[in-house]
């Protein structure tokens, strides 16, 4: 049986839903790292249970014992460990798990595979009470990620037949926040929705599924292995280490099926002398075909009576009527000549506008103004 998994940083979880204790073990924290207990209560506050009627009613404070790993409020860099008492079980109601075993769980494979002597009680190792000491553990990775500029949100993209709005499509500052939500929805509407839904599955003794889309930002490029050991390897295979986790998707996952390359993926380009990518949607519409990069070019030359008159505005504060009114039109021909362009080209849309200035002629007495993007078919 493995519960152990990483390379760098190894993770091992050990205990029983109904055992005295659940816990976990970690190989390669980094050593003198400040732990801030404060964010990390806040962060396991989210999983406490019985806060409101849609979690579990299981009464548990998942108060976590620090036991080795950690001195003077720092890690040690040595095997970091962390217990949680279990309090609240009832185990005389999975007596009947013996002989009557629940569909869609790990009774009777673990029977089977352990020869009758698996601890059966609450679902024992498989059940998602041993994800609480994980809790513990991510909400720690988190605060070491963000010491290295990389920051991780998430929400509920979907419940049953109930859809959010795509995480892509809102601010950080938004995702930062939807998580202080009875439910991470950042749409109220949809949320309210959300909360009617499951209080009549509950009334019909059912359950429903849904989806959780996360963001992570400040990914460096270049991380990872080749082949069994990229990144989508790797999340992979811990991700469905959470049970009742049924499929993973990156990126647009198996709707790629359904698309033409050159809508699938993302053009590179140069921003700020970094390469990044750029979207292949434009407001909610995708795009069919890239025709390639266009531009549109104006020169203008500098009147000396506007030249004197910005100069005394600038001697007294306050803005240039004249070189604002020559700089508008040169950016609205050169906008022009560009669209004109990428019409001819077969094009009806220009996506990652970039419009640049420069000061020309021996004297600075003309004004260019470029702008160039991608045109394309939407």
């Amino acid at each position: 049986m493995s519960s152990l998994i990483g390379n760098k940083l190894k993770i091992g979880l050990f205990g029983e839903s109904h055992g005295s204790h659940i816990g976990a073990i970690v190989y390669g924290f980094p050593s003198g790292f400040e732990i801030s207990k404060d964010e990390l209560n806040k962060f396991l506050s989210r999983r406490k249970t019985g806060q409101n009627k849609f979690t579990t009613q299981r009464k548990e404070t998942d108060d976590y014992e620090i036991v080795s790993g950690y001195y003077n409020d720092r890690t040690t860099g040595t095997p970091f460990a962390v217990i949680i008492k279990n309090n609240d079980m009832n185990s005389k109601d999975y007596e009947q798990l013996k002989y009557k075993m629940r569909p869609s769980h790990a009774d009777y494979t673990g029977h089977i595979k352990y020869k009758g002597f698996e601890d059966n009680r609450g679902g024992g190792h498989f059940s998602g009470r041993i994800t609480a000491p994980l809790c513990v553990i991510g909400g720690i990775a988190l605060q070491i990620l963000k010491s290295k500029g990389i920051e991780i949100y998430a929400h509920i993209k979907s419940l049953y037949d109930i859809e959010d709005v795509p995480i892509e499509k809102v601010s950080i500052e938004e995702q930062k926040k939807v998580c202080e939500k009875t439910l991470a929805f950042f749409d109220d509407e949809k949320l309210e929705e959300a909360k009617i839904l499951l209080e009549n599955i509950k009334k019909e003794k059912n359950s429903v599924g849904g989806i959780i889309e996360l963001a992570v930002h400040g990914v460096k490029a270049g991380i990872g292995d080749p082949i069994f050991d990229s990144v989508e390897s790797r999340l992979s295979s811990m991700i469905f280490g959470i049970p009742g986790i049924k499929g993973l998707e990156f990126g647009c996952g198996f709707g790629c099926s359904k698309m033409k390359g050159s809508l699938h993926n993302d053009p590179f380009e140069i921003k700020d002398s970094k390469i990044v990518t750029t979207t292949n949607k434009v407001q909610d519409k995708e795009i069919l075909e890239y025709k390639g990069i266009v531009f549109g070019e104006v020169i203008t030359g500098i009147n000396i009576l506007k030249d004197i008159g910005a100069g005394i505005r600038n001697f007294f504060g306050g803005r240039s009527g004249g070189y604002e009114k020559e700089l508008l039109a040169a950016r609205t021909e050169a906008l022009k000549e560009m669209e004109e362009r990428a019409k001819d080209m077969g094009a009806n849309a220009i996506v990652g506008v970039k419009m640049d200035y420069e000061v020309l002629g021996a004297d600075n007495g003309m004004l260019m103004v470029t702008c160039s993007g991608t045109a394309v078919v939407i």
